[in-house]
């Protein structure tokens, strides 16, 4: 028998009976349901209107991109106009120091890609779609905000702006190159041109979307760079060749050194769209999407070596430190091949700022339909992307010092990152033993990239404020 606090006495079975009737045991039912979805990473608990608003969000909307989506989307992104400016890298950094630098970015690049790779379903059932939300597991859902977002959005809009300035001075240099008596055209319409293709494109959906102008996009990239080696080959050095500093002062060489050190960190800049590439490949618990996704990863770094080293290397044995901070701007000749490669340039720089403003309209657009309860319409994606277009085409137009841009935004935002955010995240996450060879090897990424973001902004805002004083603006 079973006595009530009310005094009222029950037999066992009854008592058993009013049990099962009562709402405590409906909750517990529902619990336990609820326990057993959660560990089953294969039943989708997000309500259908969360489901509306992924399949609308540029990142989540599609997720049936192959081994090879990751590997074009990873050399568009990475290989840009990074790989135009290393050779005026080296003239800054010396035969010895900067190729030391080069091969130690490509390293510990790849080691940090890989670390960001492993990591984007680190939690049974649960993808890390976008970088920031890494940092959020990382470092708490505020704090990782605050320190990832602001980086990204640093990078991506920075890449956006200097793919612009690229686009329009690759066009002017094709003008040239095919017409040298036609009436020269101000720089700010070629910009303007280049723009315009944009405000086309930004309207394409997801990343799947722009597949195609991705994949051409680095076919362009790996034929510009060969060209770019190939003419300079071709021309051969002269017997004048100057392989010292370009400075004459103490002063100048390590301002120029900063920079150049930024220019090589703004070469290895896909770490900012990794997980984003990574969150269209499909992917369950026995074919998770690290396989395909790491086997893109190192055919496009492959790729990337394949582009990097040999511009880099003929570019400043060819020229020395007379090479232009865009090694075809120092090119004249053929001119019908210098001409093609500039074309290649401007359809390459098409591609990857598709391939970095992406994620930029996917936080923007998450912000308005998730924080802000926008209803996702056309209307509001074409708002926010025209906008975007527009204001980065205002800022190219308004600063077109290409050099400067690289090395300020390359050690700004591109060295934490590439090189040590996704170490410091390891750290917090893996936590390896201390003064193991993983701990060791996380901790001196994160000191050379530490440096970088210290050294290079200095020498490329250097840069930049000598253009200022130098340019006639709207020229």
């Amino acid at each position: 028998m079973v006595t009530s606090k009310g005094g009222q006495q029950f037999s066992d079975k009854h008592f058993i009976e009013q049990v099962f009737n009562t709402s405590i045991y409906n909750k517990c039912v529902i619990f336990i349901l609820n326990m057993e979805t959660v560990a089953d990473p294969k039943v989708d608990t997000r309500t259908a209107e969360q489901i509306a608003i992924d399949e609308w969000l540029p990142v989540t909307s599609s997720r049936n991109a192959k081994w090879w989506y990751s590997a074009f989307h990873n050399v568009t992104a990475m290989v840009g106009a990074g790989v135009l400016s290393l050779p005026y890298a080296l003239s800054e950094l010396g035969w010895g120091f900067g190729i030391t630098v080069l091969i130690m970015s490509w390293v510990i690049t790849l080691y940090t890609l890989w670390q960001m790779v492993e990591m984007h379903e680190m939690v049974p059932g649960k993808r890390f779609d976008r970088y920031h939300e890494l940092g959020q597991h990382a470092f708490g859902e505020r704090l990782g905000l605050f320190i990832v977002v602001p980086q990204q959005l640093v990078v991506e809009v920075g890449t956006c702006i200097v793919y612009m300035v690229t686009g329009g001075k690759s066009l002017q240099k094709f003008q040239q190159s095919v017409c040298p008596n036609c009436k020269p055209m101000r720089t700010t319409y070629f910009i303007l041109i280049f723009s315009s293709v944009h405000f086309v494109l930004a309207h394409l959906p997801n990343f799947n979307s722009i597949s195609i102008v991705s994949l051409a996009a680095a076919v362009m990239s790996l034929s510009y760079s060969i060209i770019a080696w190939a003419a300079a080959l071709n021309r051969g050095a002269t017997g004048d060749v100057d392989y010292g500093f370009k400075s004459n002062t103490p002063s100048g060489q390590m301002f120029g050194m900063f920079t150049a050190l930024g220019e090589v960190a703004f070469a290895y800049a896909g770490h900012n769209v990794v997980l984003e590439i990574q969150a269209t490949i499909p992917s369950t618990p026995e074919k998770p999407s690290k396989g395909p996704m790491w086997l893109g990863c190192v055919v496009a770094y492959i790729v990337v070596a394949i582009c990097y080293f040999p511009v880099a290397i003929i570019g400043y044995y060819i020229f020395g430190n007379s090479v232009d901070d865009n090694i075809l701007i120092t090119l004249n000749h053929p001119r019908w091949l210098i001409a093609m490669a500039n074309m290649f340039v401007v359809v390459h720089v098409i591609g990857g700022y598709q391939i970095y403003s992406m994620p930029v309209y996917d936080m923007i657009e998450t912000f308005l339909v998730k924080s802000r309860k926008y209803k996702p319409s056309s209307i509001l994606r074409f708002t926010v992307r025209t906008s975007f277009v527009a204001s980065t085409t205002f800022i190219a137009i308004t600063f077109p010092f290409f050099g400067g841009l690289l090395g300020f935004f390359g050690g700004f935002a591109l060295a934490p990152t590439s090189y040590y955010l996704p170490c410091i995240i390891w750290l917090l996450v893996r936590k390896p033993a201390r003064w193991s060879i993983t701990w060791c090897i996380n901790w001196i990424c994160i000191l050379i990239g530490v440096l970088l973001m210290i050294l290079a902004p200095i020498g490329g805002l250097r840069s930049i404020i000598k253009s200022v004083g130098s340019y006639k603006f709207y020229s």
